[in-house]
Order: structure tokens, then sequence, then C-alpha cells
């Protein structure tokens, strides 16, 4: 039992400090750099900012396709997959039980999710045999650059320039301070930015540091997940699907909220879609094409068995919300409701079904 619960307070702990150095230190430098090479909104939401929203998951599928020779890869997976499930019910449920009601323009907030669909039908093809190939893995990244150019050339012509700028944004805005966890994230930051430095003037250093944290703590949560899972006699990937999903997700979840409090109800559903669409075609095909390269693999075997219904829970979720935003254009709060209560079915099926019940 003492084992569980350390097992746990490290997951807790890990999660929390990724949040802080993800979005006090790692989001902000990159935003630095995106000003400096002078990217264009549409380029650093859909490359520099996503990758900073989408960071923790990254790191996560990396470490577990390297910890125990692969092994555990289905963590990685898991992660992504569940972090999909999670931005797609929940912020957006949150969002709009919290604001009243999002409004939205359907085109580009429609671009956003086809285009996700056909990540998730590049998923379902990789996953259909349990076996990655170098050529699966280096398509799912070209797959991201085409959905770069796709977000410059498709512009919403019913928006205006600042609306443009909201509805193609995929990384989180830096979150405001949350009552109750505050004083505690004031604590971890200053004590990061001590070694970091105003991320805003030693961009390079907060960068540098920033990743080399990210990286150590999603060790940790991986490590953390597999004792975890083994003391409470579920598979890995159920702890990944729904703990560590949630975790990592907990930044955007909060930045949504933050500008659908504003308002700004397009980006708030951008950024549950466009972090989807990077988590599932970079956050999965670069740790592949890594490891393929490095290791000299002819292919990277999956463990998806218990991944396939969580697919099939992603089309139909994301379905359902285009539905939603499709009526009078835009999300009600009972529609929110409506969707918060989808995740809590996911989440106790999830979890009987991994623990045999």
């Amino acid at each position: 039992m003492a084992e569980v619960l350390l097992s746990l307070a490290a997951i807790l702990v890990a999660v929390f400090v990724l949040a802080v150095a993800t979005d006090k230190f790692f989001i902000p430098s990159l935003d630095e750099i995106s000003r400096r090479l002078k990217l264009s909104d549409e380029v650093a939401g859909a490359s520099l900012m996503a990758i900073g929203s989408s960071a923790p998951e990254l790191a996560i599928a990396l470490m577990a396709l390297f910890t125990a020779g692969g092994a555990h890869s289905d963590v990685g997976i898991g992660t992504i997959v569940g972090s999909a499930v999670f931005n797609i019910l929940v912020i957006t449920g949150v969002s709009a039980v919290v604001a009243g009601g999002l409004h939205i323009h359907i085109f580009a907030v429609g671009r956003d999710i086809v285009y996700y669909l056909i990540s998730i039908l590049y998923l379902g093809l990789v996953f259909f045999d349990g076996h990655v190939s170098l050529i699966e893995a280096i398509l799912g990244l070209v797959g991201y650059v085409v959905y770069m150019g796709v977000l410059i050339v498709l512009k919403d012509p019913e928006a205006d320039e600042d609306e443009q700028a909201e509805s193609v944004q995929t990384g989180a805005p830096a979150s405001q301070k949350v009552a109750g966890w505050h004083h505690l994230e004031h604590l971890v930051e200053a004590v990061l930015r001590r070694i970091t430095g105003a991320p805003e003037q030693h961009f390079v250093r907060a960068f540098v540091v920033s990743i080399a944290l990210i990286v150590a703590l999603s060790y940790v949560l991986v490590e953390a997940t597999i004792v975890f899972s083994a003391g409470i006699g579920i598979p890995p990937v159920i702890v990944a699907l729904t703990l560590l999903a949630a975790g990592t997700s907990a930044p955007d979840l909060i930045a949504s909220v933050d500008v659908a409090r504003e308002g700004r109800g397009g980006m708030a559903v951008a950024n549950a879609v466009g972090s989807n669409t990077f988590d599932l075609l970079v956050g999965l095909a670069l740790p592949w094409t890594i490891a393929l390269s490095i290791l000299g693999l002819t292919g990277v075997n999956v463990g998806t068995e218990d991944l396939w219904i969580s697919i099939g829970i992603l089309v139909a979720t994301t379905l359902v919300l285009f539905a939603f935003l499709w009526t009078e254009r835009g999300l009600s709060r009972r529609e929110g409701w409506v969707l918060l209560l989808l995740y809590a079915v996911f989440v106790v099926y999830t979890v009987l079904t991994g623990a045999g019940v």
C-alpha cells in the first residue's frame, strides 16, 4: 500500500511541476523565439505553440518508448489518446458550462475537426497491424506539415483579423491564477526561475532547461505509472488513459476556460482540437521516427488491445461535438454538461473494464 501511495504522490507532484514548467517557462520561451523569428500567427500556432501545449504528452510518449526496451510504449499512446478524449469532452464542456455557452465560427472549427478526423484515421491505420514502420511514422509528421499549410491557405472568410488568430491558435495561452493553488504555483515558479531566469529575456536558457525538466518529469511519470498500476492491479495503459491524460491536459483546460470567459469561444475549441491533431500526428509519430532511426529497427510493436475502443470513442465524441457546434453555431451550457457526462462514462467504463470488473 505504501508503494502505491508513494507512486500516486509522485504522479501528482510531477504533473503539477510539469504544468508549471510548461506554462510558465517552456511556452513563454517558445513565444519569444516565435516573435524573434517573426513567424505568422498561423505558423506559430500550428508549430511552436502546439509543441508548447503538447510537450508533456510528447515527452511521456518518448520516455515510454525508450523505457524497458519499449515494453511500456502503450503508456505514451494511452496518455495521448486519453488526453485527446479529455480535450474534446472536458475542455470544451467545462468552457461551455463556465462561460454560459460558446460562440464559434463554423468554417474554422469545421476545418480543424475534419483534419483531426483524418489524423484519427491515420492512427487507426497505424494500429491496424500493431506494427509501426519508419514510413508510417514519417507519414504522421508529413501530415502535420500539410495541416500547417491548410491553416495558412484555408483561412476563415467570415472572421475579422482578431478572430482569425483565435480560430487557428493551437497552443494554450498562459493561464490566469486559479484560487486555491496559486500560492504553491508561485513557489514552484520562483524556484525554477532561479535556474532559468526570466523566459522573456533568457529565452534560450529557459527553453533548454524547461525541455530537460519536462523530459525528466516525464520519465518519473512513466515509472510511477508502472508501479501504481501494478499496485492496484490494472494495466498501465488504463492509468495513462485517465489519470495521466487528465493531468497533462490541465494547463490546456485552465487556458481554455480563461479565453471562454472572455467570450472567445473559437479559441477554446481550437485549443482542444488543434492540440489533439498535434498529439496524434507528431506526439506519436516523432518518438516512433526517432526510435526507428536511432535503434535501426524495422518497426515498433505497439500494444493496442486496450486502445481500439478509445479510438472509436475519439471518433464518436468528435462527431458529437461537431453536431453540437453545427446547431446554432455554438455550444450551449446544456450541451457542455452532456459532454462532461460522456467523459464520466468514458472514465468509469475504462477503469472497470481495465480492472477486469
